[in-house]
């Protein structure tokens, strides 16, 4: 029988949706705003080893920074702007560190959701010290961080480093051998770009003892066919539309 599910049935993407810079404290505080008590977020490493929240793997696109975020020391991403991009109420928001982003969530009875995201050619080296992180933030704390990636070496470092934190394999297509991959993985939960979810692939998930999480769900219609399905956790931008219901 599978374990309870400790995690609420929404949760808000990378902080807060589109509504604050994403991946920000900002953000987070403006989800937690809203009535959201648990996080996504995107964390992979800077050149020294501090793990740290960002989607892209260059700094353009939501800092005013340039290239590989991963090629960079965190003195020096620590001081880009990854607020202005947004908006100019946000101007001058920094770089989140995954300790900064812990302390918050724990002095707020917050839950998060990690996506390790590496660098591309880190996979490994990024799900090792990304759980072992994990690990040593979320010491005592009654529910740890769900630790999910679109890559599979990140999560077998993550399983071999952190055993007893729960992961989640994350689909954008059904890939040939994701249930072994799942499976060998020992995750708790299968994370679908919400178009896949199927009558069908709910019964795979099933099979494997699997938990069903969606993203990125912003609209209500959508948001219905998926409960009706049965799905655990939905992952959203709108929290100004969807009042998490527990």
């Amino acid at each position: 029988m599978a374990a309870p599910w400790p995690y609420p049935a929404w949760v808000a993407h990378r902080g807060a949706g589109k509504l604050a810079p994403e991946n920000t404290l900002a953000a987070f505080r403006l989800g937690a705003a809203h009535g959201y008590r648990m996080f996504e977020c995107d964390v992979k490493l800077s050149a020294d080893g501090v793990p740290f929240l960002l989607h892209d793997a260059t700094l353009e696109r939501t800092t005013n920074g340039r290239g590989p975020a991963g090629d960079k020391p965190w003195g020096e991403l620590a001081q880009l702007d990854a607020g202005g991009w947004h908006s100019r109420a946000y101007a001058g928001e920094p770089l989140a560190t995954l300790a900064g982003i812990a302390r918050f969530c724990q002095a707020n009875g917050l839950l998060l959701n990690i996506e390790i995201k590496p660098t591309p050619g880190t996979a490994a080296a990024t799900g090792a010290a990304v759980a072992d992180a994990a690990a040593a933030l979320w010491a005592g704390q009654p529910v740890p961080p769900l630790l999910t990636s679109f890559e599979v070496d990140a999560l077998q470092a993550a399983q071999a480093a952190q055993p007893a934190l729960p992961r989640g394999l994350l689909l954008d297509a059904l890939s040939t051998g994701w249930e072994q991959a799942a499976h060998g993985l020992a995750c708790q939960v299968l994370v679908c770009r919400h178009s896949l979810w199927t009558a069908g692939l709910v019964q795979q998930a099933q099979a494997l003892g699997l938990r069903m999480a969606s993203y990125t769900v912003n609209d209500e219609a959508e948001a219905q066919r998926l409960r009706a399905l049965g799905e655990h956790t939905v992952i959203t931008d709108r929290v100004d539309l969807f009042a998490p219901s527990r």
